[in-house]
Order: C-alpha cells, then sequence, then structure tokens
C-alpha cells in the first residue's frame, strides 16, 4: 500500500530536524561570574578559607560586599593579619557547587586564594599533597582536580623570595 506525503508530514520533518539541532547544554560564559580562578592553595591543614587582593579585585568586589570579621589571623610567617571582612561565595568544581565564607586579607600572597578543610568537607574531598590532587565522588564518579607542577613550584619560589 502506498503512502500519500502530506502538508502535516513536512511540518513534522522540520520540526524533527529543529528540535535535533538544539543543544540543551551549558559553556564557559554560563559560569557563576565567569572567573576562572588560578593560583590556588590547597591548605588540609587549615579551618578558613582565605582570599588575597588578586582575587578580591578580579572579582570586582567593594568593602561593601564583605561582612564584619573581627579575629585575627596568624600568617604562614607568624605575622599577625588583620582581615578587610569575609564574603560567602560559590566555588564551582566540575558540575559541582558548594558555598564557602573567604576571609579577605589586604597581604601579599603568590597564591589568590586558599580553600581549606570546610570547602573538602561540603564537597566530600579528599587531597594528596604527594600526587598533588584533590578527588571528590561526584554523579556517582570520583572526580579529581590537578595541581599545576609548575604554578606550585613559582608560586613556592615567591613565597620564599619575600
Amino acid at each position: 500500500m502506498a503512502r500519500l506525503y502530506t502538508e502535516d508530514d513536512d511540518r513534522e520533518s522540520k520540526k524533527a530536524k529543529t528540535m535535533a539541532s538544539l543543544v540543551l547544554g551549558f559553556s564557559d560564559k554560563d559560569k557563576i561570574g565567569g572567573y576562572d580562578v588560578k593560583r590556588v592553595l590547597v591548605d588540609q591543614g587549615s579551618a578558613v578559607e582565605v582570599m588575597y587582593p588578586d582575587l578580591y579585585k578580579g572579582l570586582n568586589l567593594k568593602l561593601e560586599d564583605l561582612t564584619a570579621y573581627d579575629s585575627p589571623l596568624v600568617s604562614f610567617e607568624g605575622k599577625t593579619v588583620t582581615p578587610r571582612g569575609q564574603i560567602r561565595l560559590p566555588i564551582q568544581t566540575g558540575s559541582d557547587v558548594v558555598e564557602v565564607d573567604f576571609i579577605v586579607v589586604d597581604t601579599y600572597s603568590p597564591y589568590t586564594a586558599i580553600v581549606a578543610r570546610p570547602w573538602l568537607h561540603a564537597l566530600g574531598a579528599v587531597f594528596s599533597t604527594l600526587h598533588q590532587k584533590v578527588k571528590y565522588p561526584s554523579e556517582g564518579q570520583v572526580k579529581e582536580i590537578m595541581g599545576d607542577q609548575t604554578m606550585a613550584r613559582q608560586c613556592m619560589v615567591a613565597a620564599i623570595s619575600c
């Protein structure tokens, strides 16, 4: 039996082609804040996340964006640092987003930020200094973040030189 081709068939065919060409997804332009952060130190011995001036300025943050944070911090060199304030921000790791409280300081560091135990715990992550990797469970898989050996050396040299 022969089938007759109708105008409805033509509309359905065009609709199917249009639907097949649509992609539901996200690109780098869709990132929260759209700011890719580099030179981050993962410090599993620290109890707070710290943000340094390069990142603070890169995110275009203002003093009015910060909430008060009264407790002084002790730097790696043993100096007391008075924070400018605190801000809660999302950190996107792959498809996972975790909000953490950053303590904002106005002091030099070769790093833009330090992420610490609160971020590691919220992500359910483990960190190996030997392997320079963070591994965390996500979507039924174990995902990983690899450190950059060259950048780590450059930051260490910069920190020692100060």
